[in-house]
């Protein structure tokens, strides 16, 4: 809520008014961390005080809806526009949903058009993230667990783990020569991303068994010492 009044300039005809607060939930670059309907509404009640409106990142709002046990109708009451992203927990092959209200999205179809996009036969698309809808959301708190779990091995084998107040499905720890080790990890079969000088991102998702989970920090490891 601070930085929402440190942002908001006063009104006045050298600067460009603000009028949209953007906010992401689950927050990738905080490890995956889950904000709470309450945390969101400290945020967008102030947001509301200087007349902007907000949208919502919630290409893993699944995610957070589910670490915090609530339905994720409970975010979208207190925005004015989510964005859903179909392809990262929920699993399907591609796709993403702009949801707000019939106005909103009507002219966001205006705009789509008015810059040349557009997408034919998008049904098939649209089956797969129905398929996710119902056959995925339910097991979201396994992927959680994985990535606790492997949080858990990394941090025993002596890798300082990021730790965040309410993590899902990501993992960021720091080592010294993370390009190298991402390498060679890459061709023993655990690939990663590279989240920044000496910072690594693992993401658990619904292709990626306990198991495999325990695999890989095995692995991660074994390939940190040479690093």
């Amino acid at each position: 809520p601070e930085e929402v009044s440190r942002f908001c300039r006063p009104s006045n005809v050298h600067f460009a008014p603000a009028t949209l607060l953007c906010m992401e939930n689950t927050h990738n670059r905080c490890g995956g961390l889950a904000l709470s309907p309450e945390q969101m509404k400290q945020t967008t009640d102030q947001a509301r005080k200087y007349g902007l409106l907000v949208h919502l990142d919630g290409a893993r709002v699944f995610n957070a809806a589910a670490a915090w046990n609530i339905g994720v109708d409970v975010y979208g009451t207190l925005v004015d526009s989510v964005q859903i992203c179909l392809s990262k927990g929920l699993g399907a092959p591609v796709g993403s949903l702009l949801c707000g209200t019939r106005e909103f999205v009507e002219r966001a179809r205006f705009w789509r058009k008015r810059v040349g996009g557009g997408l034919r036969q998008a049904g098939i698309i649209a089956a797969a993230g129905l398929y996710a809808f119902k056959h995925n959301l339910s097991r979201l708190k396994e992927d959680h667990q994985n990535a606790a779990l492997l949080a858990s091995l990394l941090a025993e084998g002596g890798i300082k783990v990021e730790q965040n107040a309410k993590p899902t499905n990501m993992v960021y720890f720091r080592v010294p020569a993370a390009e190298t080790l991402s390498g060679r990890c890459a061709a023993r079969g655990v690939q990663f991303n590279v989240a920044g000088p000496g910072r690594i991102r693992l993401v658990t998702h619904l292709d990626v068994s306990k198991e495999q989970a325990e695999t890989a920090a095995k692995i991660i490891l074994e390939e940190v010492s040479p690093s």
